[in-house]
This record gives C-alpha cells, structure tokens and sequence, in this order.
C-alpha cells in the first residue's frame, strides 16, 4: 500500500498553508524511466525551438492587450506531491480572483457543481464564459497555445509529455485517497484522460483513466497517446 501523509513544516503547520500528500512513486521499469526521459529531454528542446515564433508572437500579444506578466506561473503538484512552479501563458487579467476556479474545482471534484455547458453533473470542465478570460487568452486557450511554456517544465524534468496533469494544491485538499495515487507518476502535458475523455467525464471518472494509465505505462503508449493528442488539436477539440 502506498504511503500517504500531510507534509508538514517545522512547526506542524501543513507547508505553505497547503495540505500536501505525499505519495510513494510508483515502480518504474528503468528502461522506460530512461526512455521516457530522453524523449521529454529531445521533444521539449526541439518544441521550444520550433515553436519560438509562435513564444514570441504569443508574449507580445498577451504584453499588448493587459498590463501585466507575460508567464503565469502557478505552484502545482508534481511527483509524490512534491510542488514546483508550472508556467502558462497569462491568459487573464492581472486582477482575476482566483476564489471563484477554486470553488468550481472544489464543487466538481466532490461531484457537487454542475459544469453549467449542457454537459451533464459534475463534468469536468472549464468555467463557461469566465469573464476573467482576456480576448488574447481566449484564443490562446482554444489553440493549446498557453501550454507551451510548460515545455520549460519537461525539460528541467518537473513534467513529462505523458502522463497526469498536475494538480494544484487547493485541488489536492479535497481529494478522496484513491484519487491520491496520480501523484504517483510523474505528471504530464497529455495523458490519457486529455487525449481520450477531457469534456466529458466527471472528475472522478477522469481519475480513473489516469489511473489506468499508471498501470499501463509504456514507451508506445506514451507515443500514442501523443500521437493523438495532436490529432485531437488538428481537429479544434477542446481539452
């Protein structure tokens, strides 16, 4: 059974104001931990060099349209729920209230909110119409464009293409323990949950299928399901 406890500072007070779990990493074959990485390592340093016409045009325009920072950066929790700084493209204003994600977060994944998109209870989706969206962000939303500083985040090995998304911490908070055992991998850009069900599925039932990722794990799964999370971008799906 994997260990669970609350990390703790020196005084006992949960570490920066969080509840943190930390989870026992789950056994990693070392051909593929290796394999893994030096596919993270090659795709995150060509991305980021391809794509730096498109980093570029995508800083000027969030600089142009709001005051403010270029990068969002955002404390989420990665590996055995150890946290690390996840960058974003800054899709909203420098005044968005963080309160409101952080109740529908909360009401989703304790399956009490209701997705408000015709999608069904407890879907887990974005907030519909979020007003704290800018028009630059909007789009950099529906194109994935804003993800793509989280190539940072592979290369320095904090994420991975493939696997969990990284939780932030108030998330983490109201977690049921089985749901912990995502911390158990490292997190990815794309998983199965994303490629397969995003929009779709409640949270619980998102869950499930990084879960079963977990346990399947391999080097040509992690290729297709990057192979169709392109395909799912080439087609304007949103995740």
């Amino acid at each position: 059974m994997e260990s669970r406890r609350l990390a703790t500072d020196a005084e006992g007070s949960p570490t920066a104001g969080h509840a943190r779990l930390i989870v026992a990493e789950a056994p990693t074959p070392i051909g593929y931990r290796v394999a893994k990485r030096a596919l993270d390592i090659a795709a995150s340093a060509l991305g980021l060099l391809i794509t730096s016409p498109v980093l570029l045009g995508a800083a000027a325009a969030v600089r142009a349209e709001s005051p403010g920072p270029v990068l969002f950066r955002q404390e989420r929790l990665g590996l055995g729920g150890r946290p690390f700084t996840c960058y974003k493209f800054r899709s909203m204003f420098l005044t968005a209230d963080e309160g409101r994600h952080r109740d529908h977060v909360r009401d989703l994944i304790r399956g009490e909110g209701d997705s408000g998109q015709g999608e069904g209870e407890g879907v887990w989706v974005p907030i519909r119409s979020d007003p704290r969206v800018t028009g630059v962000g909007a789009f950099l939303r529906r194109s994935h464009i804003d993800e793509l500083p989280q190539l940072i985040n592979i290369l320095r090995g904090e994420m991975s293409l493939v696997g969990p998304r990284p939780p932030i911490p108030y998330e983490v908070e109201v977690y049921e323990p089985w749901h912990a055992r995502r911390l158990s991998v490292i997190p990815g850009l794309t998983g199965l949950w994303q490629a397969t069900g995003w929009g779709r599925l409640s949270f619980d039932e998102g869950v499930a299928l990084d879960l079963a990722y977990i346990d399947r794990r391999s080097f040509w799964f992690d290729l297709r399901l990057i192979g169709r999370t392109l395909w799912q971008i080439v087609r304007g799906r949103q995740f």
